[in-house]
């Protein structure tokens, strides 16, 4: 990978060991070397345990967490970091591959309405697809349980669900839906990651949702149906975001998703915008041959910046809080290959001035901004942990 990674290289630009950042060509993005330097001042401790492959976790208003665990189960967390319960009432999933019990959100009303969001995988290791439940919570149980959106087009294998979820201020929820694998993985004769540019298809795209999982109005296929696309998209031409935030202050919305061999994005997500995928990437395939040997295309959006060699990023969050001043305004990205939350601070001309890295030493699976400020951090192992982060003296 370093090897292949270092051709790359030699094509957009000679990295900065200062930065750990390289010059891109004809002003495109800039290329992230896998070694950055790392950020001071930011003490670990660890706040849970015992969780099975932990995906996500949404804080309840009195201060405890629902995580998610892969296989299927959703947990309680006490302020302390105890689990104290498993939900009884949630949706069966299909633990296949990368697939099982994904991201969880709450609704912004969940204090008067009690309704919790979940993405999984569904069907079996032949015929499976990503979806989106809701469910009231009630003590531990989920009741009214409802499966709100699901892929209609069912995909072989386990790879490439997604999916993350994030709501906007007039109450719609964005959603990433993976592009469905990689070139093994055929629909209809051809690999099925082109998808990702048929405006008529979900894989390799945002939604853009209203509450109840029905189209927003304004969604570039609502608003302007000659466009022909589908009335749920909102952007399209992704791999596969495994990082979906919106920065609370600015309301940039962040997107992180994985290349294939080199080439992981960090991307602002609009609504209407083309990313490329699989036309337009810094990726090469897995066994080394190219993909394209196009990285900009007018029309598509380019990358804010690009990850050679692959962080794999999984999990994202922008800092806003008190308890961590050093991170203010900070995109925050974990990474799975790389072990480590990656710290982005954006510069004046809205791209990132440097990169460094907090090392966890365990594969990031997400990241997110307690209601104590303080940040915290799942680990994508067999025995989980979330560790709590805060400010050094």
């Amino acid at each position: 990978m370093r090897a292949m990674a270092a051709r790359i290289l030699m094509g957009v630009g000679v990295a900065s060991a200062a930065c750990g950042q390289a010059q891109p060509a004809a002003g495109g993005p800039p290329i992230i070397a896998f070694e950055v330097p790392a950020e001071p001042g930011i003490v670990q401790a660890t706040w849970a345990t015992g969780l099975a492959f932990p995906w996500s976790i949404a804080w309840l208003p009195d201060g405890r967490a629902l995580v998610t665990e892969k296989g299927g189960a959703l947990k309680i967390l006490d302020r302390a970091g105890k689990t104290v319960a498993t939900v009884s009432g949630v949706p069966a999933v299909a633990t296949v591959g990368q697939g099982g019990l994904l991201d969880v959100e709450l609704h912004p009303d969940f204090a008067k309405n009690g309704l919790v969001y979940l993405t999984q995988a569904v069907g079996d290791p032949k015929a499976n697809m990503t979806a989106l439940s809701r469910g009231r919570l009630v003590g531990t149980e989920l009741r009214e349980v409802s499966e709100l959106f699901r892929n209609p087009t069912a995909k072989t294998g386990g790879a490439h669900f997604g999916s993350r979820l994030v709501w906007l201020p007039d109450g719609t929820l964005l959603m990433s839906v993976g592009d469905g694998g990689n070139p093994n993985i055929q629909l209809n004769g051809e690999n099925i990651r082109n998808n990702a540019q048929n405006p008529k298809a979900y894989f390799g795209k945002v939604l853009r949702l209203n509450a109840d999982g029905t189209p927003a109005k304004g969604n570039p296929g609502v608003a302007d149906p000659a466009k022909g696309w589908d009335p749920r998209l909102w952007s399209m031409g992704h791999r596969n975001i495994q990082g979906l935030a919106r920065d609370p202050k600015t309301g940039t919305v962040w997107a992180t998703e994985h290349g294939a061999k080199g080439g992981d994005e960090l991307n602002r997500i609009v609504g209407g915008g083309n990313h490329g995928w699989p036309l337009v990437t810094y990726s090469v395939e897995y066994s080394g041959k190219p993909i394209t040997e196009e990285r900009s295309r007018p029309g598509f959006r380019d990358p804010v910046s690009v990850w050679v060699p692959s962080i794999a990023p999984s999990g994202l969050a922008v800092y806003r809080g008190k308890a961590l001043p050093a991170l203010e305004g900070a995109v925050l990205a974990g990474g799975l290959m790389s072990k480590d939350v990656r710290v982005i601070r954006v510069g004046a001309q809205g791209g990132p001035s440097a990169e460094r890295r907090i090392a966890i030493g365990a594969r990031v699976r997400d990241v997110s901004v307690g209601p104590d400020g303080a940040l915290y951090v799942l680990t994508d192992e067999e025995a989980g942990r979330i560790l709590r982060l805060t400010a050094g003296r």
